[in-house]
């Protein structure tokens, strides 16, 4: 059978068959240990600890930490993918929030994650707080650093004598981003300075987000930082060290609006706070993330993706009667927890992984697929 006869008939197109029409569902339920994303979330404990310290930020806008702990495969990228969309829902109509997804590639430093934070800002909340500036400037007073209290100075003359604020807006959101300092920079905005450090930027961060909170502009940052433990993997001790020393700066230069969410494993957690014992301290508000720990359980989440599939089926499929026969027994699923279980053990793992359990659904679900329909073996 060539390749184009096999994906006719994957399609249906043969046969006069698809998933939705034998199973119910338009695609395998389960995902493969690569896909990442636009997976369902099955909701746990931790789910509603994440809830609380979200609302008790929005309500009081003191900064929170909150540390996702778990191993490989528990589902700490899906937990931080949900609650990621989660809060830009919630954020739709509430202005003067920003959320800052970043994925921990290992950097030398941590000015990746600082000219993020600016990045989403952009120009548009500089022109917002300069607009509100204008009318009173204030709370510029609450900038430490002399380069940001002259810029945003400069750029509120700009703003009242009607001259090309844009402009300046532009140069100031160069000089966030530790570009090149140019003559046009020192001339327009009175900057001596260029952001060329973690230190440096930190303190402008810092100013930024003082000034913007006093002046009403700014509300909330969240910051999701996940796979965190690569660091450790790639850098060597002083430059996880160093990465760690700008976290838990930006971490003490923010007592208000931020929400900090980081995704890390348990060793690696050890590992940091042994190398920066002073950072062990803002760490300690965690969600655990447990692996399956029976079989009931790894049932449970089988179902939830089953349910899941066969909703969006409903939803989204052109099939006037949706197939009931089933993917994957349930005898099956419990033979398969059960053999990956004995393999945990066998390496020393206490429950089995959500990925790989999944993982192995994936594979026996395609299998399935495959097979003849009940109708065909007729």
């Amino acid at each position: 059978m060539s390749l184009r006869d096999r994906l006719r008939e994957a399609e249906g197109r043969n046969a006069g068959e698809s998933l939705a029409a034998r199973f119910g569902v338009l695609a395998n339920p389960f995902p493969a240990s690569n896909q990442t994303s636009d997976n369902p979330h099955y909701e746990t404990e931790a789910d509603r600890d994440a809830e609380d310290r979200i609302v008790a930020f929005l309500r009081d806008g003191r900064s929170q930490v909150v540390v996702v702990a778990g191993t490989q495969g528990v589902g700490k990228t899906n937990f931080m993918n949900h609650f990621e969309s989660e809060i830009r829902d919630v954020l739709d109509d509430r202005k003067g929030h920003y959320v800052v997804r970043y994925l921990a590639d290992p950097e030398a430093s941590f000015e990746g994650t600082t000219r993020r934070l600016f990045e989403e800002m952009g120009t548009g909340h500089l022109r917002r707080l300069i607009r509100k500036l204008g009318t009173d400037p204030a709370p510029i007073e609450e900038a430490r650093g002399h380069d940001m209290r002259t810029a945003l100075y400069r750029l509120c003359r700009h703003e009242t004598d009607g001259r090309d604020v844009d402009g300046g807006l532009d140069l100031m959101m160069q000089w966030l981003l530790g570009l090149r300092l140019l003559k046009v920079h020192r001339q327009a905005l009175g900057i001596q300075f260029r952001l060329d450090t973690v230190e440096s930027r930190t303190v402008a961060l810092r100013d930024l987000v003082q000034v913007s909170g006093k002046a009403g502009v700014l509300h909330g940052i969240f910051l999701l930082l996940d796979e965190l433990e690569k660091q450790a993997g790639v850098l060597g001790p002083t430059s996880v060290v160093r990465y760690l020393s700008a976290l838990r700066a930006v971490v003490d230069a923010l007592p208000r609006q931020l929400f900090l969410m980081i995704a890390i494993t348990p060793d690696a957690l050890l590992r940091y706070s042994h190398a920066l014992p002073a950072l062990r301290s803002r760490l300690q508000n965690r969600v655990v993330l447990e692996p399956l720990r029976d079989v009931d359980e790894a049932l449970d989440l089988a179902d939830f993706y089953l349910d899941t599939a066969r909703g969006r089926a409903r939803e989204g499929s052109r099939q006037e009667v949706l197939g009931n026969e089933v993917i994957l027994k349930r005898s099956r699923m419990e033979e398969c927890y059960g053999e990956l279980e004995a393999r945990a053990e066998r390496r020393g793992d206490t429950g089995v992984r959500q990925r790989e359990f999944l993982h192995e659904l994936h594979v026996l679900a395609e299998e399935a697929a495959r097979r003849p329909s009940r109708r065909q073996r007729r």
